[in-house]
């Protein structure tokens, strides 16, 4: 993944579909369902990598903070990062 070969995925699904165990050939089709999507993933270098780390730590907090503390003091510690 670290080598965005991306356009070697089909090759890799086609050898997942055939050689691999059931789990593996059902994970395989459904990557084909979305190939393009998939593929510009494994090749292009954008990221939103930060985005999901951010969104990751915000629903920590919230769940952390359920029904413990209010709105004002989730959005205090969601905007003054640790």
């Amino acid at each position: 993944m670290t080598n965005r070969l991306g356009t070697l995925l089909p090759d890799r699904i086609d050898q997942a579909e055939q050689d691999a165990p059931a789990p593996m050939r059902s994970f395989a089709g459904s990557l084909r369902q979305d190939l393009a999507a998939v593929t510009a993933g494994l090749t292009l270098e954008w990221s939103s990598g930060k985005v999901e780390g951010n969104a990751n730590r915000v629903k920590t907090l919230k769940r952390a903070m359920y029904g413990r503390a209010s709105f004002r003091l989730l959005r205090t510690r969601i905007l003054t990062r640790p």
